[in-house]
């Protein structure tokens, strides 16, 4: 079985991230501004720092940020960092430059997210977290808003495991390697991989949450592994990557399953070309993330926990019909 070392990927993402900080001040600005407008009175300005805004999943998160602002009377300026870990430090700068209230922090990379930690830290503006966790630095969060990945991937994987018997060659697309979601799934699936001995990982790549670099890496791990049984995508678009690669090249039976719970996701199960998916709620905490900075911007702190996790719930063909998308993802999906 293909084993993971945590210490030395974390190691080697610290490292691109020193050399990524070189180049912070050439790094350009996508600023996306909200049509939310400030209440009189106080500081109502929350920014938002996203890694980007093609995912579904932080389209969604976003959307709900939007909604919980315009019930609370904040204005919110958001800033899309295109995947682009020191593009996003800058921007915390720049949030923290205009002197917004609060700051929520999707980080694009978990390692150099602790630089933006801090330099929020420094200012006195608080700062929440969702999604990724800086796993560096020490800096300190207002709160953590997540989903506890390792808890869904070993549910997914052991779901997984009892589908093809208990046996079999597994093929795993992981997320951007250090990224905490793409560790904490690596290692929920680890946990239940030592449950079932009788599965042999047989190949690992990242394909970095990608639909299609994820299509790429599968035709490779297909052509290399005609025994395979199943593919565990660490996100719904590297599993539906997979299993469209697989539907192209004529092989049937195998099984895909990923994590986020996208609408499009709920499509393939139903139409059978995927199997399963851990669906997240990013549009709660979206919501959740708003209404956090605005308690600790009227003086509420005590009331906002260090760690919140949200629940995931298992959608497959049983049960795809009963579990409407926009519940995660929100009414405009």
């Amino acid at each position: 079985m293909i084993k993971r070392n945590f210490a030395l990927r974390i190691a080697v993402a610290a490292v691109g991230a020193v050399a990524a900080a070189s180049v912070f001040a050439a790094c350009s600005q996508t600023v996306t501004p909200s049509t939310t407008e400030p209440a009189a009175g106080g500081n109502k300005t929350i920014g938002i720092a996203v890694a980007d805004q093609k995912s579904l999943f932080y389209v969604a998160a976003v959307d709900g940020m939007e909604q919980a602002a315009k019930e609370a009377g904040y204005k919110l300026i958001t800033l899309s960092a295109n995947n682009n870990s020191s593009q996003q430090v800058n921007q915390v700068q720049d949030l923290i430059t205009q002197q917004v209230g609060a700051i929520i922090f999707i980080a694009q990379d978990a390692t150099s997210a602790a630089a933006g930690v801090k330099l929020a830290n420094d200012a006195g503006i608080p700062i929440i977290a969702v999604d990724q966790k800086p796993e560096s630095g020490d800096g300190k969060l207002a709160t953590y808003i997540a989903t506890d990945s390792v808890k869904a991937a070993e549910e997914l994987c052991t779901w997984l495991f009892d589908q093809i018997g208990g046996a079999g060659d597994l093929a795993i697309l992981q997320g951007p390697l250090g990224a905490t979601a793409e560790l904490q799934r690596s290692e929920g699936c680890d946990k239940a991989l030592a449950n079932y001995p009788d599965i042999n990982v047989v190949a690992m790549e990242s394909a970095n949450w990608d639909e299609t670099e994820a299509f790429t890496a599968a035709q490779n791990i297909l052509t290399a592994n005609p025994n395979l049984k199943a593919f565990f995508g660490e996100s719904d678009a590297m599993a539906m990557g997979a299993a469209k690669a697989a539907k192209q090249d004529g092989r049937e039976g195998l099984f895909f399953v990923g994590i986020d719970g996208f609408p499009t996701m709920f499509e393939a199960i139903t139409g059978g070309l995927t199997q399963a998916t851990m669906a997240q709620q990013p549009y709660l905490m979206g919501q959740m993330s708003v209404k956090n900075a605005v308690q600790i911007a009227e003086g509420k702190t005590a009331d906002v926990p260090e760690l919140q996790y949200m629940d995931t719930v298992l959608v497959t063909k049983e049960n795809v019909a009963d579990n409407d998308p926009t519940k995660f993802y929100g009414p405009d999906f």
